[in-house]
């Protein structure tokens, strides 16, 4: 059996002992600082018997025992086996953001409080230390007042201060209509820029870093009048649906946004991606992956807004499992992964 090291692996000192940490299964290790030499050994695949005769020094019971834990960590990954693969895939599509990309696949899947939870079993998991301000004061500077405003009267201001995140919802349906607005004014294309360098880019409602608009969208309906419930993919340059799966209920709603019981009770869920190969590829440095994020929240305000303004409850929500969802999607959960996502429902009764 050939053997290679992880690629998406990353070391660090923690209170003097040394931590190795897999990108990929989002595992950490306490290691002994010679299995860094077994790493870097690896680096070229290798065999168990190739370990032994290079580590000559130590007896074979010993390292044949920790390579045995490697492969248990997937510190060592078996040649041509689907986790070498995946890893591979990773390390080749994220390579210029990588080391810091790492950030992005360690934070997936995180544990949540369930969403049956007493209050006090959530307060539980709060810090004792009182919370930190919620307003800076700048000490020993001018303060100088400005004029107060009546709240505008126009359409837009109005939108503006009637946005609010909901967590009730009505129990009707939502059109089609609706759900089309809410697509093409957040995500579609409403129309085309000619660039010297870069051809034709398309023109949305949210700003989007260099132009690159790395935000896919999917929709699980729920409620749609005039859709079968379902997962659908928005194509924004058609303004059309392809749909993924007649899987769609409220049970998958709320396992997808980490058991939080209201995404059970809206009428569609609008679940963001990110194809980050559009934004890396003009820009290599991996600060651009904070861009990647902003554009995400953006489309989340455009959406609000527009939810808001057509008589909807919105919200927004990044308490999420990950890995479920990429599954659900068909999308490999690597060059195209998951961000955030959000949702509507009609207006509660009052």
């Amino acid at each position: 059996m050939r053997l290679r090291s992880a690629r998406c692996q990353s070391a660090y000192w923690d209170c003097g002992e040394l931590r190795i940490v897999n990108f990929l299964t989002r595992d950490r290790f306490t290691a002994n600082p010679i299995v860094l030499e077994l790493v870097r050994f690896f680096l070229s695949p290798r065999t168990i018997r190739d370990a032994m005769v290079g580590f000559n020094s130590y007896t074979r019971e010993s390292v044949g025992e920790t390579i045995l834990k490697m492969i248990e960590a997937q510190l060592l990954l078996e040649c041509e086996s689907p986790e070498s693969a995946r890893d591979e895939l990773l390390d080749s599509l994220w390579k210029p953001w990588l080391p810091e990309g790492g950030f992005h696949f360690l934070t997936k899947d995180a544990p949540y409080i369930a969403g049956d939870s007493t209050l006090e079993q959530k307060l539980q998991s709060l810090p004792r230390t009182p919370q930190p301000p919620l307003f800076k004061k700048t000490d020993g500077a001018e303060s100088i007042s400005l004029p107060l405003h009546q709240t505008e009267k126009d359409d837009f201001f109005r939108t503006l201060h009637a946005r609010r995140t909901h967590r009730k919802f009505s129990a009707a349906e939502i059109s089609l209509d609706s759900i089309a607005k809410l697509l093409h004014t957040t995500w579609g294309v409403q129309g085309y820029v000619e660039s010297k360098y870069f051809g034709s880019l398309p023109l949305k409602t949210s700003p989007s870093g260099g132009a690159r608009n790395p935000v896919e969208v999917y929709l699980m309906a729920l409620r749609v009048n005039g859709l079968d419930a379902g997962l659908y993919h928005y194509d924004a340059k058609d303004h059309s649906l392809a749909r993924i799966s007649s899987e769609a209920t409220a049970q998958k709603a709320r396992a997808y946004c980490a058991d939080q019981r209201f995404a059970a009770e809206s009428a569609a869920l609008f679940i963001m991606t990110g194809v980050f190969e559009r934004t890396m590829w003009k820009y290599p440095h991996p600060r651009a992956y904070r861009v990647v994020l902003l554009d995400a929240g953006h489309l989340a305000q455009t959406f609000c807004l527009t939810a808001t303004r057509i008589g909807l409850a919105p919200f927004s929500t990044a308490a999420l499992k990950d890995s479920l969802i990429e599954t659900d999607l068909g999308i490999d959960g690597v060059s195209e992964s998951v961000l955030y996502v959000t949702g509507v429902g009609g207006l509660p009764d009052r």
